[in-house]
């Protein structure tokens, strides 16, 4: 298989190799730049995925490859974004954007000297997602879903090559959901950037997603792969249309099988 993200016979269990696997068999490939879903039933090893493809787990069996290179410690070119924002309330809304870089390298060895352009970077992150001037203020001065707009803008400030997001608007109202998915929609198309979305949100996955793949009960394993044709740019509308309406009961009716 060849592909930005390959998981090619992947098996995983928690703890040691004899216990129930999470996910068994399991193989999918994303391409540079392609914005990918992963849907299926609750416990299926969607977020496995996530963190088998990104370096926070190692798979017992089977290869996982990133930009061409297998997995064996985390993986520097990913961002991550998660359903808790998960802000430092001690730092600022900036701070908390300058985070990874005085973590992860070479930034790290660079953030006293380049700290300027560092701020101003982030700074337009920010102004990018509707934030413009915010970063002065704490997390507990923001709404939900302005942290989470943090969130996303932490997850890319290093610029990384690939973005996993789980269940990143899980805990938001549905007008505060439906307006990040469009600022998730522009990033993806501005960057070029390869997204990983994991969700339970099937009209989330069929707006946002090129392609989405549909996972088994546990053990997890890919069921479907489903092509999503609807044009881009994609604006909400297409949500209301038939031919989108259709897409989505397709899912829900691979799940409903999964689940069975």
């Amino acid at each position: 298989m060849t592909g930005f993200v390959t998981l090619d016979g992947v098996s995983h269990a928690y703890g040691a190799a004899t216990n129930a696997p999470a996910v068994e068999g399991l193989s999918l490939e994303i391409a540079e730049g392609e914005f990918a879903a992963v849907v299926g039933p609750s416990g299926c090893g969607k977020s496995t995925l996530m963190k088998l493809a990104t370096g926070l787990q190692f798979p017992f069996k089977g290869t996982v490859k990133v930009a061409g290179e297998q997995v064996s410690k985390p993986v520097k070119i990913a961002g991550m974004a998660f359903q808790a924002p998960t802000l430092l309330p001690w730092r600022t809304t900036l701070q908390n954007l300058l985070l990874p870089l005085e973590i992860v390298e070479p930034h790290r060895s660079e953030i006293r000297r380049k700290r300027h352009e560092y701020a101003a970077r982030a700074e337009n992150l920010l102004a990018s997602v509707g934030l413009r001037g915010q970063g002065e203020k704490y997390p507990w001065e923001l709404s939900g879903g302005m942290q989470q707009r943090t969130s996303l803008c932490r997850a890319l400030i290093h610029e990384p090559q690939l973005l996993m997001l789980d269940e990143p608007f899980g805990a938001l109202d549905a007008f505060t959901r439906e307006e990040l998915w469009c600022v998730i929609r522009d990033l993806h198309a501005a960057r070029k950037i390869t997204v990983c979305l994991v969700t339970h949100d099937l009209r989330e996955a069929v707006f946002l997603a090129d392609r989405v793949f549909v996972m088994s009960a546990r053990p997890g394993r890919i069921l479907v792969e489903r092509k999503i044709e609807i044009p881009r740019p994609r604006e909400l509308e297409v949500t209301f249309t038939q031919g989108f309406q259709d897409i989505v009961h397709e899912l829900r009716g691979h799940i409903v099988r999964a689940r069975q």
